[in-house]
C-alpha cells in the first residue's frame, strides 16, 4: 500500500506540510491549489522540495465546475485547464482532480456533459496527463458516485477516471455495490480516504469542519477498502481531510496521526494475493494497574488528606527513591517525589498531577510491537539495579502508558517496594477497583486520544455524548476495553469557560482529570468525607430525583445527607458522589446495582454547575 495525504489535510506553510509527511513516512502527496498558489515560489522549487524530501507529487487538485458550463465560460475552462497542465509538467505530477458541478446555471444534461469532459480527456492525453472526476456531496446535478461513474462511462476516455473520496460517497449512504460490480481498476484515478461521525447537518458544513482520519469516525471504511484490495488495488491511498483542529495543531503530529490511520486500515483488511487475513494481534487489556501522581514537598497534603478521607493508605514505600503507594482493594496509586524522575518533570510543567497510568496487558511484548508499528513513541526509563523496568508509551498530553504483564505472579509493588508498618489488612471504605478514569483533552487532542486507545488497545469507542456545561457544551467519548472493566471517558469542549477547558487551563494540557472507584456500599464509603471535602448537591436535584424515579422519603435523605446522586435504566441502578477537586483532578465514587453500565450522564450537568459554583468560592 502506498500513501500519500492532500496538503490541505496539515496546518502550516507548504514546506512544512511537505515535511511533517516526510517524517510521519508518506510517500506522496496531493497538492491542494490554495497551498500552490500561496507559496513563494515557482512549481518547479515545490518540485524539487518534494524530491529531497523523498516525496512524489501524485496530483494537483481540485478544479471545479467544468463540465456543462455554457459559453464562454466553456472555452474558458479549457484554457485554465491547458495552464494547470503546464503547471502540472512543473511540478512532475501527471494526475489532475476535478470536482463535479456545484453551479445552477450548469447543464444537466449528461450527453453534454460527456462531451465537455471528453474535450478535456483529449487534450490531457496530448499532455500525457490524467484525469480524475468526482462527485462532489452537494453537487449540483452529479452527488453520487455512481452518477459520477456514469458519466465516466460515456465519456469512455483514457486518460479520464473516477475519483473515489469514502467522505462523499457514505456521507450521502451509498452503498459498495457500484464499486463492487461495476468499476473497473483501471478506470480508478485516485482514492481518497476520510471518515467522519455520525451527524446530522447540511453536508457541505459536514464536508468543511468533520472529516478525520480513518478510525476516527463511524464510516465503514474498512468494508471499502475490502472491496478495493479484492479488486487488486495497490496504487496510492490518500488523505482529504477538511477539518478546523487538524488546521490548528502540529502537523508533524496530525501527519503522524494520519500515517497510524493507515497502516490501522490497512491491517484491517486482507489483499487479494493473501490467502486469508492475518489478523493483527492487539493485546487486551485486563484491568487498571496503578494511576501515578507527581507531587512535590508539601503540594500534594490536600491530594493525600482528600484520598485518606476515601480510606487510602500509605502500604508502601520505594526501596530507593522518593515514591510511596497508597492502596485499597485492587487500587493502587502512586506518590511520586523523586527529583530526577519523568514525574519530577511533568510536575514542573503542571504542578500536582497524574503523571502516568499503567494497564495490565496479556502480552506486553505484542503490545510494544504494535506500538512501534503505529508510531507511538516510546518512553525509556531509568531504573535502578535490580529494579522494575516497567516498559511505557507516551499517552495523552505528557503523560505515560505504563504496561506490565496481566499474568504475572509478582505485582509490581513486591520488586520496587517495602511495606509500611502497621497498616497490613486495613480495609479502607470499601472501595474495590478503578471504575472509570476520565482525561481532558483539548479540542486537537480529542481524535487522536480516541484512536490511540482504539488501534493500541483495541478498545471499543462509545458514541459521542453532549454533556450541557453553564458556560458551553462538553463533548465526551469512552474508549472501554472488550470486556468493559477498562472505561476511559475522554471529554473536550470548544468553549472557552466550560469545565473541559477549565481543566485543562489549570493543568496546562490534556491529561486525567477524574478518577472514578468501584465500591459495594456507597454509604459506607461516604461517611468519612468530610463535607467541606464533598461537592455540594442542590436540594432541586433531590426533590427532581424523588419525582422522577419515585424513591422514598427515607432514600431521598441518605442520598442528600451524604451529596450522593443517582440513576436507574432498564439496566439496573447507579449511586455516586464526587469530591471536591485538587490541583485538577476530582475523586468519584460509584455502585453499580444490577447490569447497569453508563456514568449517570443525566447528572452530568448538575455536577458540572456544582463544580462552577465550588471553584468561585
Amino acid at each position: 500500500m502506498k500513501t500519500a495525504l492532500a496538503t490541505v489535510t496539515l496546518s502550516g506553510t507548504l514546506r512544512e506540510k511537505f515535511e511533517a509527511a516526510a517524517k510521519a513516512g508518506f510517500q506522496g502527496v496531493e497538492i491542494f491549489e490554495n497551498d500552490l498558489t500561496q507559496f513563494d515560489g515557482s512549481p518547479k522549487d515545490v518540485r524539487r522540495m518534494a524530491q529531497d524530501l523523498g516525496l512524489e507529487i501524485i496530483a494537483l487538485q481540485p478544479f471545479r465546475d467544468m463540465e456543462g458550463m455554457p459559453e464562454p465560460m466553456r472555452s474558458q475552462k479549457a484554457k485554465m485547464l491547458q495552464h494547470k497542465m503546464d503547471v502540472a509538467h512543473e511540478l512532475g505530477t501527471n494526475r489532475l482532480l476535478f470536482c463535479s458541478n456545484v453551479q445552477p446555471y450548469s447543464s444537466a444534461d449528461r450527453d453534454v456533459c460527456a462531451a465537455d469532459l471528453f474535450t478535456f480527456a483529449e487534450m490531457a492525453k496530448k499532455e500525457g496527463i490524467m484525469l480524475g472526476y468526482e462527485a462532489l456531496a452537494w453537487g449540483q446535478h452529479i452527488a453520487d458516485y455512481h452518477e459520477a461513474w456514469d458519466l465516466v462511462k460515456r465519456v469512455d476516455h483514457p486518460n479520464l477516471g473516477i475519483i473515489l473520496d469514502t467522505f462523499h460517497m457514505f456521507s450521502r449512504g451509498n452503498t459498495l455495490d457500484v464499486l463492487r460490480d461495476d468499476i473497473p481498476l483501471n478506470k480508478i484515478a485516485l482514492v481518497q480516504v476520510a471518515d467522519a461521525p455520525s451527524l446530522q447537518m447540511d453536508v457541505l458544513q459536514y464536508s468543511r469542519h468533520f472529516r478525520c482520519f480513518p478510525g476516527q469516525g463511524d464510516m465503514p471504511v474498512v468494508d471499502f477498502l475490502q472491496v478495493l484490495k479484492n479488486k487488486g488495488f495497490d496504487d496510492y491511498l490518500s488523505h482529504e481531510i477538511f477539518n478546523d483542529e487538524f488546521r490548528s495543531s502540529s502537523p508533524l503530529e496530525k501527519a503522524i496521526d494520519g500515517m497510524r490511520s493507515l497502516i490501522w486500515l490497512d491491517d484491517q483488511t486482507v489483499s487479494k494475493r493473501e490467502e486469508k487475513m492475518v489478523p493483527i494481534d492487539v493485546p487486551q487489556v485486563s484491568d487498571v494497574e496503578f494511576i501515578e501522581f507527581a507531587i512535590e514537598g508539601e503540594s500534594g497534603e490536600r491530594l493525600t488528606n482528600t484520598l485518606a478521607q476515601l480510606g487510602f493508605h500509605e502500604t508502601h514505600k520505594h526501596r530507593s527513591k522518593n515514591v510511596s503507594l497508597m492502596r485499597q482493594g485492587n487500587i493502587n496509586l502512586i506518590l511520586n517525589r523523586e527529583p530526577k524522575s519523568q514525574a519530577h518533570e511533568h510536575f514542573q510543567k503542571h504542578g500536582v498531577s497524574v503523571c502516568a497510568m499503567a494497564f495490565a496487558s496479556e502480552n506486553v511484548k505484542a503490545t510494544l510491537s504494535l506500538a512501534e508499528r503505529y508510531r507511538v513513541e516510546r518512553f525509556e526509563n531509568q531504573a535502578g539495579p535490580g529494579e522494575l523496568n516497567i516498559p511505557a508509551l507516551r499517552g495523552i498530553g505528557d503523560s505515560l502508558v505504563y504496561l506490565v504483564s496481566a499474568d504475572a505472579a509478582v505485582r509490581f509493588f513486591d520488586v520496587d517496594f517495602k511495606p509500611s508498618q502497621g497498616i497490613q489488612g486495613e480495609r479502607g471504605v470499601g472501595l474495590t477497583r478503578f471504575d472509570h478514569i476520565g482525561q481532558t483533552v483539548s479540542n486537537t487532542d480529542f481524535l487522536s486520544a480516541t484512536f490511540f486507545y482504539k488501534s493500541l488497545f483495541g478498545f471499543d469507542i462509545d458514541a459521542s455524548q453532549d454533556l450541557p456545561d453553564i458556560h458551553g457544551l462538553v463533548v465526551s467519548r469512552t474508549a472501554l476495553s472488550k470486556d468493559k472493566r477498562v472505561r476511559i471517558p475522554l471529554n473536550m469542549t470548544n468553549a472557552r469557560d466550560a469545565s473541559a477547558q477549565r481543566f485543562i487551563q489549570k493543568s496546562k494540557g490534556s491529561g486525567v482529570h477524574q478518577i472514578a472507584f468501584a465500591c459495594d456500599d456507597i454509604f459506607a464509603a461516604a461517611k468519612n468525607i468530610d463535607s467541606e471535602k464533598q461537592l455540594p448537591i442542590p436540594q432541586n436535584y433531590y426533590r427532581d430525583i424523588e419525582a422522577r424515579f419515585g424513591l422514598s422519603s427515607e432514600i431521598i435523605r441518605k442520598l442528600q445527607s451524604h451529596n450522593i446522586m443517582y440513576d436507574q435504566n432498564d439496566e439496573g441502578e447507579f449511586f455516586h458522589f464526587y469530591t471536591e477537586e485538587v490541583h485538577g483532578v476530582f475523586f468519584e465514587v460509584v455502585q453499580r446495582v444490577g447490569d447497569y453500565s453508563r456514568y449517570g450522564e443525566a447528572n452530568a450537568f448538575v455536577r458540572l454547575a456544582s463544580q462552577a459554583r465550588q471553584e468561585k468560592k
